[in-house]
Parts: C-alpha cells; sequence; structure tokens
C-alpha cells in the first residue's frame, strides 16, 4: 500500500516540481517516505522562513515554482514571513504542511503543535488555504493550486493535511497532472479602444510591471510599434533590455520621470499595482491628469491606486500582442520620443543623490565582474539605489524583498534558491548588516550545498536606511544603532570564505574568486570607506 503522503510526492514530481525545501518533524516525516524513490531534490534551511525565501527566489530565477514541507504550529508561524513577502509580488509557491488529526482539530486539547486555526492563520498570505479532510481531495486541490499558478494573478497556495491523512491509503489517487489551463485574453473592443486612445495621444508613456515578466517580446514590439517612453518598475527589470532608446529604466520616483507620467495625456499601466514602492508617494496618491488604461490579469486591481478608462482583464503578454497588432500601420514621433527619454534620463540622474550614485558604480561593477549575473536584493541601502538605476539586460535577473511588504533576511536564502535554480549562472546576495542577522544560519545551508554564491554584505553598522529617515524627520534615531558582529569570524565558522574589499577593483577580484569557487564567500563591504571615488 502507498500512503497518501507517498502518492503526494510522484503526483507533485508529476506536476513538474523538482525541489522542496523543508526541515523533517515529526508531524512531516511520513511526507518523506516517498522521496527517496522520486526524482525530486531535497533542501534542508536552517529555518522555515529561509525556506519559503529559497522557493521565493528560486521561482524569481527560472518562472519554476517550488514546494515546502513545513511541519504543522510553529513551521507555519515561521514561514508565514516569506509567503506575506510572495503573496505581495505575486510569487507562486506551494506550501504542504501536517496539521493534528482530524479527530484532534480544534479541540484544544494541548496537542504538539496545535494551533486553534491554521488556515485562518495563513490565509491572509495565500491565495487559498485548503485541508485535505479526505485523501480523496487531494488531486482537485492540487490542479486548483497549478491552476492558479498557471492561470491567474499567482501566488502562495497552502495545502494542510491531517496526520491521520497523510497515512491513509492512497493507491487509488489520481497521479495524472492536470496543467495546461490557457491564461485569459483580452476584450477585443477595449483592445480596439485602448488603441484608439493611443493613436490619438500627444504625450503617451507605458508604464510595464511584474506582470510582463514572462512577456519581454510583446513588450519590445509594443514599445516599438507605439513609439513611447516606457517605464519599468523594480519587478519588471530586463523587460526592455539596458539601452532601449525608450526605456526610462526604472526611474519613475524621481521627480522630472514623475512629473512626465502625472502630466501624460494617456497612461498605459501593465501588469503594474502603481503602488508606493513604485513611485515612493507614501504620503499622497498617485494622481495622473490623462486618460489612463490598464491591464492586469486581476480584475480588481484594475481598479486600484489609479481607476482606468480602459481596463483589460488578461494575460499581459496576449494583450500587449494584440494591442500591438492594433497598432499596425500606426507612425508614432519616435525620434522625439527617443529625445524626450534622453534628456528626462539626464534630468533624473543629475537629480540622483550622491550615495545612489556611489550605488550605481557598485552594481555596475558587479554586472561587469559577472555577466549574466543574478542579483537577490534585501531592504538594504545599495539596493534602494540599484532599484533607481541598475538595468539587466532580461528579466529574473534583479529581483528584491524592498517592494511590497518589504522584509528583511531576503537576500541570503533567496539567492541560495536562485542558484539552485539557475547552477550555471552566477548569483550574488546583497544584504545589509543587519538583515544578515535575520537568517545568518543559511550559511550553513549554502557550505552544505556547495553553492558558489558571494554575499555582498553592506556594513553600516545599523539600520542605516531607517536612521537617515528619522534623521531627515528629526526623531531621536533609537533603536538603529545596533551591536555589529564580527562578520568574518563568523563567516569562516560557517565555513564560507570570508573577506573586506573596498575599492572597486578588489571588488572584481573578490567575485570573480568567489563565483569559481566551491562553497559561498562573504565579501564585506564597510560603508564608511567604500568606493569613494
Amino acid at each position: 500500500m502507498k500512503t497518501c503522503g507517498e502518492v503526494l510526492v510522484r503526483m507533485l514530481e508529476n506536476y513538474g516540481i523538482d525541489t522542496i525545501f523543508g526541515i523533517p518533524g515529526v508531524h512531516t516525516v511520513e511526507l518523506y517516505r516517498g522521496l527517496a524513490d522520486s526524482g525530486i531534490r531535497h533542501v534542508t534551511p536552517r529555518h522555515e522562513q529561509g525556506a519559503g525565501f529559497m522557493a521565493d527566489g528560486y521561482f524569481r530565477a527560472s518562472g519554476r515554482p517550488a514546494a515546502c514541507f513545513i511541519i504543522s504550529g510553529p513551521g507555519m508561524t515561521n514561514i508565514v514571513t516569506a509567503m506575506g513577502q510572495a503573496y505581495s509580488d505575486s510569487i507562486p509557491m506551494l506550501v504542504v504542511s501536517s496539521v493534528n488529526r482530524t479527530d484532534e482539530l480544534s479541540l484544544g486539547e494541548g496537542r504538539l503543535h496545535e494551533l486553534p486555526d491554521q488556515r485562518a492563520l495563513i490565509s491572509g498570505v495565500s491565495v487559498f488555504s485548503h485541508s485535505v479532510l479526505h485523501a480523496a481531495e487531494l488531486p482537485a486541490v492540487l490542479a486548483r493550486a497549478f491552476a492558479v499558478f498557471d492561470g491567474a494573478r499567482p501566488g502562495p497556495v497552502h495545502i494542510e493535511l491531517p496526520l491521520d491523512v497523510i497515512t491513509a491509503p492512497g493507491d487509488d489517487l489520481d497521479l495524472a497532472p492536470h496543467r495546461g489551463l490557457a491564461r485569459p485574453g483580452p476584450d477585443p473592443a477595449a483592445i480596439a479602444r485602448a488603441a484608439e486612445l493611443l493613436r490619438g495621444a500627444q504625450s503617451p508613456i507605458v508604464v510595464l510591471g511584474g506582470g510582463t515578466i514572462d512577456a519581454p517580446a510583446e513588450a519590445r514590439e509594443l514599445a516599438d510599434r507605439l513609439g513611447a517612453p516606457t517605464i519599468l518598475t523594480i519587478n519588471a527589470k530586463g523587460v526592455l533590455p539596458a539601452g532601449h532608446p525608450l526605456s526610462l529604466g526604472s526611474l519613475l520616483p524621481l521627480a522630472p520621470v514623475m512629473q512626465a507620467l502625472r502630466s501624460a495625456d494617456v497612461v498605459l499601466a501593465v501588469g503594474t499595482e502603481l503602488g508606493e514602492t513604485d513611485t515612493l508617494l507614501f504620503d499622497e496618491r498617485l494622481e495622473l491628469a490623462g486618460r489612463v488604461i490598464r491591464i492586469d490579469i486581476e480584475a480588481e486591481q484594475l481598479t486600484r491606486n489609479a481607476l482606468p478608462e480602459v481596463g483589460i482583464c488578461s494575460d499581459a503578454g496576449l494583450a500587449l500582442q494584440a494591442l500591438a497588432e492594433a497598432l499596425h500601420g500606426f507612425t508614432p514621433d519616435t525620434a522625439a520620443s527617443q529625445a524626450r527619454v534622453t534628456e528626462l534620463r539626464g534630468e533624473a540622474y543629475a537629480s540622483l543623490r550622491p550615495d545612489y550614485r556611489m550605488h550605481h558604480r557598485f552594481l555596475d561593477a558587479v554586472a561587469a565582474a559577472l555577466p549574466g549575473v543574478i542579483v537577490a536584493g534585501d531592504s538594504t541601502q545599495p539596493v534602494y539605489g540599484g532599484n533607481l538605476t541598475y538595468e539587466p539586460d532580461e528579466p529574473r535577473r534583479y529581483f528584491t524583498s524592498s517592494t511590497g511588504y518589504g522584509t528583511l533576511g531576503y537576500a541570503l536564502p533567496a539567492a541560495l534558491g536562485a542558484k539552485l535554480a539557475q547552477p550555471d549562472r552566477p548569483v550574488v546576495a546583497l544584504i545589509g548588516d543587519g538583515a544578515l542577522q535575520f537568517t545568518i544560519g543559511e550559511l550553513a545551508t549554502a557550505v552544505e550545498l556547495g553553492l558558489p554564491v558571494p554575499i555582498l554584505l553592506w556594513n553600516n553598522r545599523g539600520y542605516g536606511e531607517i536612521k537617515q529617515y528619522m534623521v531627515e524627520r528629526g526623531i531621536p534615531a533609537i533603536g538603529v544603532d545596533i551591536y555589529t558582529p564580527d562578520f568574518q569570524a563568523i563567516a569562516k565558522g560557517f565555513g564560507c570564505h570570508a573577506e573586506v574589499v573596498a575599492t572597486l577593483d578588489q571588488l572584481t577580484a573578490a567575485l570573480q574568486r568567489a563565483a569559481s569557487g566551491n562553497r559561498p564567500s562573504l565579501i564585506e563591504i564597510n560603508e564608511a570607506d567604500a568606493f569613494a571615488a
């Protein structure tokens, strides 16, 4: 007899899951019974939050979802933060957990790992959370999870199995994957109306968000056909390559570009929330003077932050393709738009803070040292600079936790997940000294796996960005000047290579050594003496 837990592993493999992140516990060991006979790789992080961040980075680097096996109770409360980050940025991951037996649920009898209502805890950070009360439900619930991943606005899905269901007979369960769900296409009438507005526009602007990450060809075709200045949100970096003559990069929050967006007579926003982490408008709402066209796979999202005159609920790639076809024969003044882009870029770069200019040089040096690099960033000062200025040539090459949920401790485990997904590409983690202390235990995971990931530690001896924010507002800088441990000694104790660099030449050499090795390297940069030239 095969148990439901064993059959679940077979089903996940059939759905294309090749990696599971998890820490075995007494409530999940029966999920592991079938792993040895599968082709699925299991990775043991040092904390369930790390498991979630690894699954997040795995998807962002590859476009393939991973799964997590998580114990009930503390395992679930540990992974909630990672699920919140993924939910905020529309990142799919399948979280499979145990829960107490069906005849023990919600009785409050003091069972091991017992929560009053585990699903209620998880519901706010998942697209859905489902309790499998009978083994026969499992095929349909998995089909529903992958329908979300494949055909809707994605995000984490949680499936919990009571202990008696995990060990129930599973021989009769349907093992076949139910995938191939087509994403929704655009309404032709709405496309025609959008094309009409764009044809008549005098100063249109396009905003491409993370929803376009799998449609770079369609996005480039539309940009070229429309001939309009095009902004990329942080999550859309690389959708237009660096140097594209119509690309304003991710300079949106800077005043010249923001003013151009606000005054545009038609704004086409595709796959973006137009949220405050895109615009840095924390104390005011985005007000657009012109007509707004929005494309999003989620209908509700079409009405948030900016109400559209034309709202198109559709997959971004399908809608962009249809819109480009509807604009066939249109002859825009592309030269004028390109000149406007050059002008706005110049004004935006002239307004950059000095530290952001230094971060720009820093990240450009990283890209030059490691061609094709994937950068996984945390909420740390160079990331905020890179959010504005860094321009990869492809999507899925730069992602951070500074958007949306904005957690700390993300970059290290996310970079490990990215490296596991893309072993032939260089991957770096960019993290601050405060954030690293959230998930520093994952250095052991990196060493155990032999992952040559350079960890760029930006050390400003505290929570530097928050301290600056407090000082600018006349708030006493309390709680931000924290004790700084000896990261070099800690990293070496974990088995990592470790060194300190102070110049871009030293950084380049250290990165190249790290990426060609067989273990992680902690490359520490002390902000006080970093890259002054």
